[in-house]
Order: C-alpha cells, then sequence, then structure tokens
C-alpha cells in the first residue's frame, strides 16, 4: 500500500550506515511501577502518572471510536497523521468533524504529505470549508527533510487521547484478518497523560506555522480509573532519541516476559543484544512480525536478515500471515506495556517523529495478552 516516495525514502534511510545504532543500555532497570516509573523519568523526562482509563481498540473500530467522541467533542479536535488518504474512513471523518465544527469546535489537523499523496488536492480543500485548520508538517520540496512525522495522535477537548499505528485510509477497516484489512493496535486514554499528547500535537502544530494552543486545551488532568500511565514522544537525532531509549528501557527492566509484536521489526545490535541477553537470564522472549503480506517487502528482507542471530539466541518469532500486521506493542512482565507509532526499525529509533503511550496495568497487559493468543493462532512461527 505505501507508495514509491515512502519505499524510497525507507531504502535510503536503511541503506546508509550513519543511521545505524549500536547504543546498549547497561544499567539494571527497576521492574517495579515505581522504580521503573523514576528510570523513565531519568531517560524521557516523562514519568508514570496514576489516573487513566485505557481501552484498546483494535483495527478498524478505532474509527467508529473516533467518530463516537468527535460527535462529544466541545471545544476542540486536534489531530497529527502521517497517512490520510481519500476514501470511505476519510469521508466518515470529514463528516463527524464537519459536524462538530458547525457548533463551533475549533478542529486543527496536521498531515505529513510523504505517504498522503492525495490529501492536498482532495481531503484538505473538503475540511477547511468545513472550517477546519489544515497544515501540512514539512511540506516537500527539493532538500526537504526525510524527517517526517509518523505520530499518530488524536486529543478531543484536552480529555480525550488516542494514539496507535492506524491512519486514515480504508486498509485499516476491518478485523485484519483479510489481505486487503491491515491488522492494527491502538488505545484510547483518559487522564493526565493526555496533556502529554496534546503537548506533541502542539509542538509540531507550531512548526508547522499554527499558532499556540489556548488554555483550554490543556485543562486541569483529573484521575479518571486505575492505570498508571505516561506518553513518551520522540524526534530525530543522530546520537541517541527517546523512542531507542524507552524500547531498551522496556526490555531491560522484564524480569520475566518481554512479547513484541511489531510492524517494520529491524533492531539494532544493541536491541539484539538485549533481546538475547533477557533470554539467557530466563525471560520468555518473543516476537510477532510482518510476513509475506507485508507493504514494505525491503524492509521484510532486512528483518528476516535478524533472525539468524535472534533465533541463535533462543528468541522465537512468529510472522503474521492474513494481512500487513502494522501494530507496535510490547508487554513486560505481567504490568508494563506500550502501544504507539514506533516501530523497532531505523526509521522509528532515528528520523522520524514519534509516540507511544507507556502503561502499567495487569489488565491492559492480559487484554493485550488475549489480542496476542488470537494472533498467534493465525501466525507462521520461524523454524
Amino acid at each position: 500500500m505505501e507508495r514509491f516516495q515512502l519505499t524510497l525514502l525507507v531504502v535510503l534511510v536503511t541503506a546508509c550506515d550513519a543511521h545505524t545504532s549500536t547504543w546498549r543500555i547497561t544499567s539494571h532497570v527497576p521492574s517495579d511501577p515505581a522504580g521503573f516509573s523514576n528510570a523513565l523519568y531519568q531517560s524521557t523526562r516523562v514519568t508514570l502518572k496514576p489516573g487513566h482509563r485505557v481501552e484498546l481498540v483494535n483495527n478498524g473500530a478505532v474509527f467508529d471510536r473516533l467518530e463516537q467522541s468527535f460527535a462529544k467533542a466541545e471545544r476542540s479536535i486536534n489531530i497529527v497523521l502521517f497517512i490520510w488518504r481519500p476514501g470511505l474512513v476519510s469521508e466518515r471523518l470529514e463528516r463527524a468533524i464537519a459536524a462538530r465544527t458547525k457548533r463551533g469546535v475549533t478542529c486543527r489537523v496536521l498531515v505529513d504529505p510523504l505517504p498522503s499523496e492525495d490529501f492536498g488536492v482532495t481531503v484538505k480543500p473538503r475540511l477547511a470549508a468545513s472550517g477546519c485548520e489544515v497544515r501540512m508538517f514539512r511540506p516537500l520540496r527539493r532538500g526537504a527533510s526525510i524527517e517526517r512525522n509518523h505520530r499518530k495522535i488524536v486529543v478531543i477537548d484536552g480529555e480525550l487521547g488516542v494514539t496507535g499505528g492506524f491512519g486514515v485510509d480504508d486498509s485499516w477497516l476491518g478485523d485484519g484478518k483479510k489481505p486487503d484489512e491491515w491488522r492494527e493496535s491502538n488505545v484510547v486514554v483518559e487522564g493526565p497523560a493526555v496533556n502529554e499528547l496534546q503537548q506533541a500535537f502542539a509542538d509540531n502544530w507550531q512548526e508547522a506555522g499554527g499558532a499556540l494552543l489556548p488554555a483550554t486545551d490543556f485543562p486541569a488532568a483529573s484521575e479518571k480509573g486505575p492505570t498508571l500511565a505516561g506518553f513518551v514522544s520522540s524526534t530525530a537525532s543522530d546520537h541517541l532519541t527517546r523512542a531507542e531509549r524507552l524500547m531498551q528501557l522496556l526490555i531491560a527492566s522484564a524480569t520475566t516476559r518481554v512479547w513484541i509484536a511489531n510492524a517494520y521489526f529491524v533492531p539494532s545490535e544493541g536491541l539484539i543484544d538485549l533481546l538475547v541477553e533477557k533470554r539467557k537470564q530466563g525471560v520468555d522472549v518473543r516476537v510477532m512480525a510482518a510476513g509475506d503480506q507485508t507493504d514494505m517487502p525491503t524492509v521484510l528482507a532486512e528483518q528476516r536478515a535478524t533472525y539468524k542471530a535472534l533465533r541463535a539466541g533462543g528468541v522465537r518469532l512468529w510472522e503474521y500471515q492474513p494481512s500487513v500486521l502494522h501494530s507496535k506493542t510490547m508487554l513486560v512482565d505481567d504490568h508494563l506495556s506500550v502501544v504507539g507509532s514506533i516501530n523497532l526499525d531505523w526509521l522509528s529509533m532515528v528520523v522520524l517523529e514519534e509516540g507511544s503511550l507507556v502503561m502499567s496495568d495487569p489488565r491492559v497487559v492480559a487484554a493485550l495478552v488475549t489480542a496476542w493468543d488470537a494472533d498467534v493462532a493465525l501466525c507462521v512461527e520461524v523454524p
């Protein structure tokens, strides 16, 4: 599904040795919620705060949830997406947004133009006509940055946030079990971390020429539920990003389990070493990645090139069969999990704007385990 420009971007970046990373975290990382939160703060400036209500929303159900949430918006709808393409999904969301802007709700949409080829000439004028302010992230021109915006963030009234791996495209409809229906993982969150999603949107919005958000878009945080959570945003760096720090921190904290589902699994040397080391310590290390049904054949080849070292180290590997696996999730032990836009490849680790929600709650892990069990039944294990 990804077009020539995006495929070319992947080839350019992954072919460049300067973008590889050999960094390895060497510190002991506590696995208990308080200890991990302290380590997370030192690495990313984010802590796990109490008071969140979290809902896992997979595949095409995320669009139902967005429509329902838009219908309740009273002040603002803020969106930053990597992919927005015309089609049935776009039409649904355009109608839902227009219904709220007519009632005075402010709408801001920021889209990366690289993979959203037709957005500017089709969707953007319709959103603008409905009263939505629409901007493009780092417009494409000669010499344009390859540091693109891969975030998927929707924030409604500063009180409800949605993130994950989804884009606005008909490929995300369905249940992820047919060739033209991508398998996706997303999360809806209420609570203090929504301010962190809003700040990540505001950061990108300002760069694109948008005005500062009003204070009403950052309401005082109130406790909504039992989950500890924090949103970690990452931006490009030639040295070390928060995305890489976060992924290694999570794996390093594991004492019993690391289960990874990741769309573009091309881990760095440091990540491979860390996964193998954890397996030697007796941790149950499993990886579910894309199979032949992929939108990125070049990345798939690089993914499979990592298998030898991982299998030799005892890591179990599966490839998803029915459709494109596009999820980006990780389960650590019985309480830690992450859902967001971060892939375990060089693009996410080094050059893209990214973001993921980190959660500490056994109930969230249990729900992700249920999804894992259903998915692995549709996989082939790598021999």
